[in-house]
């Protein structure tokens, strides 16, 4: 074993390794197994026209992690990003190198087409990820707010 971490663009023969990493964050954030929300993000996956586009890192050939990022316009500076939405490694690879190897694989993407810069939230609660994320980028003073939709007349 090589210990060789490999970051490539999902594809439709992983689909069964990608659901698993899923769940698994999933259950890192308490979310339920809606059989409909992993359809819908597959779907996404699949889709050139969709704007979601995902990441799987193998290490020696084996699906360890993934991601799921999708470009954004940055009108402040009249130029775009690249959004990671999430990102996952299984328990068991953690410490491989695998996180770090999406997260350097985005950066090149961005790079690749023009983007100024990659940017995520994590929750304040979430230190593993956070020990990563303080090494390879730099925190914002930003602070996020979620707004519900207007209820229906």
């Amino acid at each position: 074993m090589s210990n060789e971490v490999l970051v490539r663009a999902i594809a439709p023969g992983d689909r069964e390794a990608w659901q698993t990493l899923y769940r698994g964050y999933r259950d890192f954030y308490n979310k339920p197994h809606d059989p409909a929300v992993f359809e819908t993000v597959w779907g996404w996956l699949q889709d050139d026209a969709h704007e979601t586009r995902g990441l799987i890192a193998e290490l020696d050939g084996v699906p360890v992690g993934i991601g799921h990022y999708r470009r954004f316009a940055r009108p402040i500076d009249g130029g775009s990003g690249l959004y990671l939405d999430d990102l996952f490694t299984s328990e068991a690879s953690r410490g491989s190198g695998a996180g770090s190897a999406i997260l350097a694989r985005l950066a090149e993407i961005a790079r690749d087409e023009g983007a100024t810069l990659v940017r995520w939230i994590t929750a304040d609660s979430n230190a593993t990820a956070r020990s990563l994320y303080d090494r390879v980028a730099k925190q914002t003073p930003w602070v996020t707010y979620d707004l519900a939709p207007a209820a229906a007349e």
